[in-house]
């Protein structure tokens, strides 16, 4: 039995109207039922939400402005989630709706939370269906796409490994609709992308993601030790049987925090702290984590909880972590011990600016 998680892009469930395309829906969904039957557990990671409130709200294209997308995502996941309850109760099994945040996957108590939320409903039967939270969803705090959230829900369920379905069916070495291009059939690591040119948008007026995004999100599962098999939604039934199918990404690193995960490839900082040569050689040599007296300076505006990058005296980002203190509490300070803090200001004042454990070096 293998726990695999699965993930189908928008442009894979769609009619070229823009709409929930029905019979795309059905026939992933019965490939995946046949995969729950030979012993697989699986967690669905499912675009479409978006356009699947298109032709509701009589938009012919995806939105560009942010409010407009929360809007049909509103719309949209409702029928999505529907669609797939129909389908799934013909195979006897129930789904269960997980919308995420970059919240629930980088402070401890939320994705602790969704961790315990995934195991129940696996050890339950459940199908969970997972998507990005768009409805409430903030520019600033986004994973950027499904394929990223899929490589991360992939290292948080501790999945065996992850399918990533397109409308592509794999890697080539160059335009797919061009003469003479190959699909690549393995990818051991960066040297075999070196001479590829990935940075293609995707050509559906409905999905946010192209090639640049499935490669990225393979890095991510891939680095933490999780092999990617990407492939189109046709082929979704060959690929969960254990089909020679698309391009397989196999694994090139170990398991790790997913929030560190989140912090090296997904995230967003809000702000960025100045260190001395003392600190860098702290946190690159002896692995420690960052105290007041090791920051010169202090940029940006962000709260205790925020991803910060970490900057030696070159000006260079050395790593990126999660920030324990608020921007407008760390200039008084800076430069001093938390032995001497404590002392004049309280016990609160002890904890590092960053620990060891919410640090990852870039």
């Amino acid at each position: 039995m293998a726990r695999v998680v699965v993930k189908v892009g928008s442009s894979s469930l769609s009619s070229a109207g823009g709409g929930l395309d029905g019979e795309r829906v059905d026939a992933l969904v019965d490939a995946l039922a046949a995969a729950r039957s030979r012993g697989d557990e699986i967690v669905l990671v499912s675009s479409g939400a978006i356009a699947a409130g298109l032709a509701p709200l009589g938009l012919a294209r995806r939105p560009r402005d942010l409010a407009t997308q929360q809007a049909a995502a509103s719309v949209g996941q409702g029928a999505l989630i529907a669609r797939y309850a129909e389908r799934f109760s013909h195979h006897g099994l129930v789904v269960g709706q997980v919308l995420l945040t970059a919240d629930d996957v980088t402070r401890r108590s939320h994705y602790r939370n969704a961790f315990q939320t995934f195991a129940r409903l696996l050890d339950l039967g459940v199908v969970p269906i997972v998507n990005e939270n768009d409805t409430v969803a903030t520019s600033e705090i986004r994973f950027g796409d499904n394929d990223r959230l899929a490589a991360l829900v992939s290292h948080l369920v501790h999945a065996d490994r992850l399918v990533l379905l397109s409308d592509v069916d794999g890697l080539y070495d160059g335009d797919p609709s061009a003469e003479g291009t190959t699909l690549i059939d393995d990818v051991h690591g960066e040297d075999d992308l070196a001479s590829l040119d990935i940075v293609r948008p995707s050509a559906s007026a409905i999905g946010t993601g192209g090639m640049v995004t499935k490669v990225e999100a393979a890095r991510i599962a891939t680095g933490a030790g999780i092999p990617v098999l990407l492939t189109s939604a046709a082929q979704a039934g060959s690929a969960l049987a254990g089909g020679r199918v698309g391009t397989t990404f196999h694994a090139t690193g170990r398991r790790r925090p997913t929030r560190l995960l989140w912090l090296a490839h997904a995230s967003t900082t809000k702000g960025r702290v100045h260190l001395d040569a003392g600190a860098v050689r702290a946190l690159t040599q002896r692995k420690a984590s960052l105290l007041p007296a090791g920051i010169t300076a202090v940029g940006g505006t962000f709260s205790a909880g925020d991803p910060i990058d970490l900057l030696g005296p070159d000006d260079v980002v050395i790593a990126r972590g999660i920030v324990n203190y608020d921007s407008a509490e760390l200039p008084a300070l800076l430069g001093r011990s938390t032995h001497d803090l404590a002392a004049e200001l309280g016990a609160e004042y002890e904890r590092e600016v960053v620990h060891r454990d919410d640090l990852m070096l870039v």
